[in-house]
């Protein structure tokens, strides 16, 4: 009985316990269900505050983005008319150096042309006096050079007797020496070169031909030319070709070397004497095959050294190098006249500025005579003028008789 009462006390114990706690929980939801609401609209106002605040905002920096606009289109309608103001002034600038520009032009041409009709009178003499000189040279030039194709023809009449010249070595050597000397009159005039010139003085030795180079002053400089024709051993080559021997062609190349080694010391050691010759001579060979051949063998190159100092040459190629040597005279030539031209224009320039000196003087004494007639005009015309002022004019009075008019006395006179 007493247990049985005892659990049904514990259990209503219990009940009431568990109503308590359901009922302290709901009352906790409930606060927190407030809390949480409150909350809300807390978080609610401030975003409603801030929505407002970024509307403010957009609306400002609406209001701003206006007048920055504005304050833009301001600018660029100053800056379009500063654009149109600066296009004007530069208009007027350019069209003002235009103008100066066009007028100083005119006056350069007048002086320029001033200054051509000066050196026009006065190389007129000159040109006219060396253009006759030229033209008289170049007619005994002419004539010699025909002369000199007369000789050319002539030889060319005797071709068929070659074989027989070329048998004798004294005949072979005067051949290349006919050869060598049609060349040298066919390309330079005869005061250009020299025949038989004894170029290292004291020796004996005489060269055949050679070309007279300008030197310091009127000095002259000698460039040596001696003609060589080792037709045996040119033949032997020839010979050895046409047989197709390789060692008679190596010793037939061997004996040419040797040969034109043994010329070209013979010519440095009589001819070459600088300065009064060029440190080098120029041996010609008369027959294109053997000067092809001297090339083939190298001997261009060699004889060229310090040993030899001496140029190959053949029919073709000194024609050539005459032909440079012929415009090396003429530039000489044209280098000198062109010194005096420039020595003409220096006296007119220096005459031209004498003229301009006196311009200016003149100039000064005009102004200072337009000075003078202009007070004399009117100072003292205005002095006079008040002076009589006050003279009574006497009635009747014939002025013809003191003072006539002054077309009568021009006419008179």
């Amino acid at each position: 009985m007493n247990s049985t009462v005892m659990m049904i006390i514990t259990a209503a114990v219990l009940i009431v316990v568990v109503i308590a706690a359901l009922i302290l929980m709901k009352r906790q939801a409930a606060s927190a269900e407030m809390e949480r609401r409150l909350l809300a609209e807390r978080e609610n106002a401030r975003l409603r505050e801030e929505a407002r605040r970024t509307d403010q905002m957009i609306e400002t920096l609406r209001m701003m983005s206006d007048v920055q606009d504005k304050r833009l289109d301001d600018l660029q309608t100053e800056l379009n008319r500063m654009a149109l103001e600066n296009e004007i002034k530069l208009d007027n600038i350019r069209t003002t150096l235009e103008t100066r520009l066009n007028s100083m032009q005119n006056d350069n041409n007048e002086q320029l042309e001033k200054m051509r009709d000066t050196v026009d009178e006065k190389l007129q003499k000159t040109l006219e006096e060396r253009l006759a000189k030229s033209f008289s040279l170049v007619n005994d030039q002419l004539e010699k050079v025909t002369k000199g194709f007369g000789e050319m023809n002539a030889l060319a009449s005797n071709v068929g007797d070659l074989k027989k010249v070329l048998s004798n070595v004294k005949t072979r050597g005067n051949l290349g020496e006919l050869q060598l000397g049609s060349i040298l009159r066919e390309i330079l005039a005869p005061e250009q070169f020299d025949e038989n010139v004894e170029t290292r003085k004291g020796s004996g030795e005489r060269v055949e031909f050679a070309v007279r180079l300008p030197g310091d002053g009127d000095s002259v400089v000698y460039l040596p030319i001696d003609a060589k024709f080792p037709a045996d051993t040119y033949a032997a080559l020839v010979d050895a070709y046409e047989r197709g021997d390789r060692n008679d062609v190596d010793r037939a190349k061997k004996a040419l070397r040797a040969v034109l080694r043994k010329e070209a010391k013979d010519i440095r050691e009589k001819y070459i004497d600088p300065p009064a010759t060029t440190d080098f001579a120029v041996m010609f060979l008369p027959v294109e095959g053997l000067y092809a051949e001297a090339v083939r063998i190298g001997m261009v190159e060699e004889l060229q050294q310090n040993e030899f100092k001496v140029n190959l040459a053949g029919p073709t190629t000194m024609a050539a190098l005459l032909n440079s040597l012929q415009m090396g005279f003429r530039t000489l030539a044209i280098q000198k006249h062109s010194s005096e031209v420039w020595d003409t224009l220096a006296g007119v320039k220096t005459e031209f500025a004498k003229f301009a000196g006196a311009l200016e003087k003149v100039q000064t004494k005009l102004g200072q005579a337009s000075s003078d007639l202009t007070d004399l005009v009117g100072v003292r015309t205005r002095q006079i003028n008040r002076k009589l002022k006050d003279v009574e004019t006497l009635d009747g009075y014939d002025s013809d008789l003191f003072l006539p008019d002054a077309d009568d006395v021009m006419t008179e006179e």
